[in-house]
């Protein structure tokens, strides 16, 4: 495939030459065009150069959704070194972990950061620290510096960026199920190759669309597809600070005109079973509503049908190893519960165990080719031989793929319970529990008992003044399940555990569990 940018200022280059007024962000009230914004990362560029950052040097994130967070990762890129956006949501141990594996020279922080990343400076190799707010860090050390000061700084003139598609753009931190996390190695080919694999294959955009950001900015389904696919077409980007209150968002997609609506299975859930105002429904400008991050439930797609009849709700698939996208249904031929077909230029396969291919209909363990594959994993040599063999990538996941090539996820590898020597898939469950107009969110996990048996154990949270009792559930269960899959014990729990996308951590229920906390 055949790329027109070696990396991302190459892309905002390009932005201002063809719409330099055009408006490349809003929040809240105020607006920055295209050419604003290259300035203002022009004069972050000479800042980093002026502080010695430079090519492959490693420059971490821990950063709100803010313009800040994108000039900043823009400017890291440009001057050729590598962005690791971390998770805001760690702890400074894991903070700690993570810049000493990546070895990060500089650290954005954002103000509300700085109680769980204070003292970073000293037990890792940062040589500043950058703090966003409106606070004064001078007392903090030398080593920290304010973000503002940047803006005084002379912008660089007639820069080029030393980055070439095969070099880091960013190390991608997964959350991983055990120990601790692995960071994905991922190049300007591997995002590049998924935006052009999706524009225009998959979806078609014009410099006119607009793109709604609430979800967190150093997610890589935000980043990759929240910011930098629609500056690849020079469209515009609206950030809200918060998903919550969630009212906020609509009046954001109504009053900027937003044309493409990005989210998870939580905010689709929200938004089939909310109120929505008929002035929304009547003049909201949605062209696409994207669904990432996890499979929908069949309940969320038939809900959310009823409340936008005429919207098209386009299921995705990916993974962070993937840049992170692989597939996506196409306008006008969706297929209910599928995650579409693969974008340009990857291939799939359902294989088994030992990754022979499996006939078309059969479960097997998805994995994935392309230049969307990442590079390998930081400082992990035995990790990327066991997930990258002969160029494909094991993605853990359990799907199928149809005679169309539309692929079905079932459910998680590692998610899947073996009990009495049948394979019992969580999602199956979940999905019946979900038919109840009562449940709010669910999970099924498989729990070891005393003879290293899996049981089936289901977790359930109700609506806000709904309720349903345990014995209840699993009678309704038993009417529509085979014995075997049917869970041992069904917990009712006032919120479950989740992470920065709305995904229900399954390893957090298992070591509730565990600890006996039910």
């Amino acid at each position: 495939m055949n790329y027109p940018f070696n990396n991302y200022y190459e892309m905002l280059q390009n932005c201002v030459a063809s719409h330099p007024n055009n408006t490349a962000i809003f929040v809240e009230d105020g607006k920055t065009s295209f050419l604003e914004l290259k300035v203002k990362v022009d004069r972050t560029v000479a800042f980093l150069q002026q502080l010695g950052v430079g090519y492959k040097d490693k420059v971490a994130l821990v950063v709100a959704n803010s313009e800040e967070f994108i000039v900043a990762y823009m400017a890291v890129t440009a001057v050729g070194a590598v962005a690791v956006a971390l998770n805001t949501f760690l702890k400074k141990d894991e903070f700690n972990f993570i810049l000493n594996d990546c070895k990060a020279k500089i650290l954005f922080v954002s103000e509300c950061y700085l109680k769980e990343t204070k003292g970073l400076e000293e037990t890792t190799e940062l040589e500043k620290v950058i703090v966003i707010g409106s606070g004064e860090y001078n007392a903090f050390g030398e080593k920290f510096l304010k973000f503002s000061d940047i803006y005084k700084t002379l912008p660089v003139s007639n820069f080029k960026s030393p980055t070439g598609l095969n070099d880091i753009a960013g190390i991608v931190y997964t959350s991983g199920t055990t120990g601790h996390p692995k960071g994905a190695i991922i190049s300007y080919k591997n995002v590049m190759s998924n935006i052009c694999g999706a524009i225009p294959h998959a979806i078609t955009l014009s410099h006119k669309d607009r793109f709604i950001v609430y979800l967190p900015m150093f997610h890589s389904f935000t980043l990759t597809i929240m910011i930098l696919l629609p500056f690849f077409k020079a469209s515009g980007i609206v950030i809200v600070k918060s998903v919550f209150p969630f009212a906020n968002v609509l009046k954001q997609v109504l009053t900027k005109k937003v044309t493409v609506f990005l989210g998870v299975p939580a905010i689709y859930t929200a938004l089939a079973k909310a109120k929505i105002p008929w002035y929304f429904k009547l003049f909201n400008c949605v062209r696409y509503f994207i669904c990432g991050s996890a499979p929908l439930a069949l309940q969320t797609i038939e809900d959310f049908k009823k409340t936008f009849p005429k919207a098209s709700l386009l299921e995705g698939y990916g993974l962070s190893e993937c840049s992170p996208l692989v597939s996506v249904n196409r306008p006008g031929k969706e297929k209910v519960s599928s995650v579409g077909v693969p974008i340009f230029g990857v291939q799939v396969k359902i294989v088994d165990e030992e990754m022979v291919e499996l006939p078309v209909g059969e479960v097997g363990e998805i994995i994935v080719k392309g230049d969307n594959v990442m590079q390998g994993y930081l400082n992990n040599p035995s990790a990327t031989d066991a997930t990258i063999i002969n160029g494909w990538l094991r993605t853990g996941d359990l799907g199928k793929m149809d005679h169309d090539g539309y692929i079905y996820i079932v459910d998680r590898l590692k998610d899947l319970i073996i009990s009495k020597g049948q394979n019992v898939y969580p999602r199956e469950i979940e999905e019946i529990i979900y038919k109840l107009d009562e449940v709010e969110c669910c999970a099924v996990v498989g729990v070891k008992d005393e003879l290293e048996d899996e049981e089936v154990v289901a977790f359930v949270q109700f609506k806000e003044g709904m309720s349903k009792d345990a014995n209840e559930i699993k009678s309704y269960l038993k009417q529509r399940l085979a014995n075997f899959k049917v869970p041992k014990s069904v917990f009712i729990a006032q919120e479950l555990p989740r992470n920065a996308t709305g995904k229900v951590l399954k390893r957090v229920l298992k070591e509730q569990i565990k600890d006996k906390k039910f």
